[in-house]
């Protein structure tokens, strides 16, 4: 290891995950020299390669992940149900439009409801990226619904998963096939851990360390895959939750599939209404928050209805917009920014046929 730099293996695996350095901006404990990162290399047929002496690291990250991850099957199916049925009853509200104006966010193949708290994602803002998160003011969200208290919260808390009063914040990330969440690490100036999560509806997994690439839509071979099954809870912490990123591949939601995210918020997260750069003068002032598309009416079944993925869209694009290349983004609203820059091109009314990969 002392060729690489490095006296600690740790101190090395912290290289290959960059978000670290940014929320830290630490010093690492070697010689001062870099290390080297994962590499990835694009072949022809979207197969990603590593250099051959990044094995034994990756296997090592690996268990590290694997190490600060616990999961048990907590829930019955007969449990799953109903609290899938109140899941349901969530998607019809939403499509009435009886939540609050950010309770709702909606992406291509995957809804997101807050409640508790709720937070921005970094492109709503003008500065953007992994640490620009925000929560929103108190009441901007609806409240934790009772039947996540009952149904769900304290079943994890008589099983020890979570302490009483832990949560505050729980989310529904209501996935379509095809769906998915791009690589990211809860904000952690935003979260305190762990970072508990329940599925429902059908199995699925959790990959950690890829990387997304876009046009077509590609995911880089994970560090690590945990299977999620129907009714199980997983628990993130230590390395697992903070230094390598996590996401949900388009290939691993093959049917509908939901996930209640538990999560408690730090007593010093940033609020937008305490955030200095809201109280600056107007000239100072970034660019007001985009518009959540939380009230669009649909029929009560939209909302189950697969969509065509807007950013696999290759082989129907204009020949002038071939030079654009999207890289890959650690936040986790990616997805949803791909789409404004696709708008100007659904008025061509072009038949656009979604890949599975």
């Amino acid at each position: 290891m002392a060729a690489s730099g490095y006296s600690d293996l740790r101190e090395k695996l912290k290289s290959m995950t960059p978000h670290r350095d940014e929320e830290k901006n630490g010093a690492r404990n070697g010689s001062g020299s870099k290390g080297r990162k994962r590499k990835f290399r694009e072949s022809d047929d979207d197969d990603y390669g590593h250099s051959d002496d990044s094995g034994d690291l990756r296997e090592q990250e690996a268990r590290l992940v694997r190490g600060s991850i616990q999961q048990q099957n907590i829930f019955t199916p007969e449990e799953c149900s109903l609290i899938e049925e109140k899941i349901d009853d969530v998607v019809a509200q939403a499509e009435a439009g009886l939540f609050r104006e950010h309770t709702v966010d909606r992406a291509p193949l995957r809804n997101k409801y807050f409640f508790g708290e709720g937070y921005t994602y970094g492109s709503q803002l003008e500065k953007r990226g992994p640490g620009q998160e925000r929560l929103y003011s108190k009441g901007e969200v609806d409240d934790i619904p009772g039947w996540v208290h009952e149904l769900v919260i304290k079943r994890l808390v008589s099983n020890g998963v979570i302490p009483e009063g832990f949560v505050n914040s729980a989310v529904i990330n209501d996935y379509q096939p095809g769906g998915c969440i791009v690589s990211h690490v809860d904000p952690l100036h935003i979260f305190a851990r762990p970072i508990v999560s329940v599925s429902f509806f059908s199995d699925s997994a959790l990959c950690f360390g890829c990387r997304f690439q876009f046009k077509p839509i590609r995911v880089s071979e994970p560090v690590f895959v945990l299977p999620v099954r129907r009714g199980s809870v997983t628990v993130l912490s230590g390395y697992a939750a903070d230094d390598i990123t996590h996401c949900i591949r388009p290939q691993d939601i093959t049917e509908r599939r939901a996930v209640i995210i538990l999560r408690k918020t730090r007593p010093d997260a940033p609020r937008l209404d305490s955030d200095n750069i809201l109280s600056s003068s107007p000239a100072e002032r970034p660019a007001p928050l985009k518009a959540k598309r939380s009230h669009r009416r649909a029929d009560p079944d939209a909302a189950h209805r697969p969509r065509v993925l807007e950013m696999d869209k290759e082989e129907n694009r204009h020949p002038s917009a071939s030079h654009h290349h999207r890289h890959s983004d650690s936040s986790e609203n990616y997805w949803r920014r791909s789409q404004d820059s696709d708008k100007h091109r659904e008025s061509s009314g072009r038949k656009v046929k979604m890949r599975r990969h």
